[in-house]
């Protein structure tokens, strides 16, 4: 389609200044935002009573027409703030095959709540919602496109498969949606991005949200949002003198001592659910099988698993069963989970951006929530640039002693015991405590059941004392851990350095190379788009005249082979296989 390859604004122009928005109305309703009468019953029926800051502000300017830029974290409803203004515009019961609105997000997990959600809205204007992502049958989302549909939600990487395909219509198409952008651009999707946004026509309305606003997405939206609004909706922050919401705190932990700290603190913070967010798979299944023998009920959640395996285990966690979710980061994105008290990072991020997506989770609606980090002693550094991003105090201490660990076991006897004694259901105990009372007296008595509550509570036995260790002094030498995130150049034949994530690594041999176009991004894009891995799992990349070579982790080659063999790396059908070299 001719003429999106211009810019939307003229280079070097500003943004018009945000319109003038009164402060949110707390006392605000849907209907107040002008909202068709289908949509207001479907929100009744769901039990939405009124819309949060961000619907506020969101919805009007978006149902006028305007295109809209919006920073807004994880948890402030923004999926109905972009989703209520598509249906809004939807023709009721429409029969025309092409899709009038384009939703694009990082992952199939998010894809598939996003779908879920319009089509709740929407039930009663017949909207017909696709969700297309990498590692379901595409011949099925081929079946829906060919027959018709409203809204399309989908990763970037399907989404060009199937625009190349021809089988995507995207002629027709009214919004665009942007969500969880800058973790797109971090998965390495920029060029996906601008290829979809180039096939949309010129005239249409497009919507960008994002928890962050790092400088290249500034530049996307540049390019795409024709004067938009802008809107900041931060966390609430509590009042002068009130806890924060989000408690956040790191514990400086030498790694040879992480299980048996993390372990401890658990026992601590006793979580009702909580997500501990781990670099690799190995490490989650390790970390699982080590928190299960503390007692606690811990699940996996990574990118080895089924996707029925994965929805069993969010499951659990929902419905109360299980307790923890030990979970890689691309695994985890998406997830919305109502009951989740805690998040743990057991690695420091080496991206603040993922911080800030991590630590969104928790604190919701006017809940408390915690954010627990564990830094190794040479972590101070990168700990301090993640403040700096996420704009808030992280409070560094050292891990519980046995001694804490024993006296918080007692606090929650004692609560146990408290609320048993505000209870009705004591009498019947009664016959118990009279008869001993003949031959012991009370106090002692009450100390036997005391000892017997306290026992009963489980817990393991931990007489262990954990390193205490502080940061060690700033060398003054730039971390250089982690590499790039988005398939950027580095050193060497137009590749990237050498992998430093640990566990061995395989060499895919890609059919593409120079002479077809072929960057470093377009292979982690195509990677990350079409597996669990992220940008962070790819490590050298050799790209030659005529063919590439990319490491992957060793336990992933095949999941990785099978994944790109089923789809095109820009616009083309590339030879996929395990080097022999």
């Amino acid at each position: 389609m001719e003429g999106m390859s211009d810019e939307r604004t003229t280079p070097g122009d500003e943004y018009s200044a945000p319109d003038e928005h009164s402060a949110p109305d707390e006392h605000a309703t849907f209907e107040d935002l002008g909202l068709r009468p289908e949509l207001l019953k479907a929100l009744s029926a769901l039990g939405y009573e009124e819309p949060t800051p961000i619907q506020q502000e969101a919805i009007p300017p978006l149902v006028g027409g305007r295109d809209l830029l919006g920073q807004a974290a994880t948890g402030t409803g923004k999926t109905a703030a972009f989703s209520l203004p598509v249906l809004q515009q939807l023709s009721a019961h429409r029969r025309d095959k092409p899709p009038v609105a384009l939703v694009l997000v990082p992952t199939r997990e998010l894809a598939v709540q996003v779908s879920e959600a319009l089509h709740k809205y929407g039930r009663d204007l017949g909207a017909r919602v696709l969700p297309v992502y990498g590692g379901a049958p595409i011949v099925r989302q081929l079946r829906s496109l060919e027959s018709g549909v409203d809204v399309v939600v989908a990763t970037p990487g399907r989404a060009l498969d199937l625009l190349n395909r021809g089988s995507l219509q995207l002629g027709e198409i009214a919004t665009v949606v942007l969500d969880e952008a800058d973790e797109m651009l971090d998965m390495g999707f920029a060029e996906d991005l601008e290829a979809i946004l180039d096939e949309t026509p010129r005239e249409r309305q497009t919507v960008l949200f994002s928890a962050t606003m790092p400088r290249r997405l500034d530049a996307l939206a540049r390019r795409h949002l024709n004067d938009p609004v802008r809107i900041t909706i931060a966390k609430e922050k509590a009042a002068a003198g009130e806890a924060p919401r989000v408690r956040q705190t790191a514990y400086v932990v030498p790694r040879g001592a992480k299980p048996a700290a993390l372990g401890r603190i658990l026992d601590i913070e006793a979580p009702t659910a909580a997500i501990v967010f781990c670099r690799t798979r190995e490490e989650v299944d390790t970390l699982t099988e080590t928190l299960n023998g503390r007692g606690y009920r811990a699940e996996p959640l990574h990118g080895g698993m089924s996707q029925e395996q994965r929805d069993k285990a969010m499951g659990r966690l929902r419905s109360g069963t299980a307790d923890l979710l030990i979970a890689t980061d691309v695994a985890a994105r998406g997830l919305d989970i109502d009951l989740l008290t805690h998040v743990v990072n057991y690695d420091v991020p080496s991206a603040p951006e993922s911080y800030v997506h991590r630590i969104g989770r928790v604190g919701r609606a006017g809940r408390e929530g915690v954010a627990i980090t564990l830094a190794e002693p040479r972590e101070h550094r990168q700990l301090k640039t993640i403040e700096k991003v996420a704009g808030a105090t992280i409070s560094v201490q050292t891990v519980p002693t046995v001694a804490d660990l024993r006296a918080r076991r007692l606090d929650l006897t004692r609560a146990a015991l408290r609320e048993s004694l505000l209870g009705d259901e004591l009498d019947r105990f009664r016959v118990v405590v009279e008869t001993l009372a003949d031959e012991f007296d009370l106090m002692e008595v009450a100390l036997a059941a005391v000892k017997l509550a306290h026992e009963a509570g489980g817990g393991v036995d931990d007489d262990e004392e954990i390193p205490q260790v502080g940061f060690r002094p700033d060398s003054g030498r730039p971390d250089t851990r982690g590499g790039s995130r988005d398939g950027g150049r580095g050193a060497g034949d137009g590749g990237r350095p050498p992998r430093r994530s640990s566990g061995p690594a395989g060499r895919l041999f890609v059919g593409l190379g120079r002479e077809a176009g072929i960057r470093p991004g377009d292979l982690v894009g195509a990677i990350t788009g079409e597996t669990e891995l992220t940008g962070r799992d790819v490590g050298s990349i050799e790209i030659h005249q005529r063919f590439a070579l990319v490491e992957v982790p060793e336990g992933a080659v095949d999941d990785v082979v099978n994944a790109l063999r089923a789809t095109m790396i820009k616009g083309r059908k590339a030879t996929i296989r395990r080097d022999r070299s």
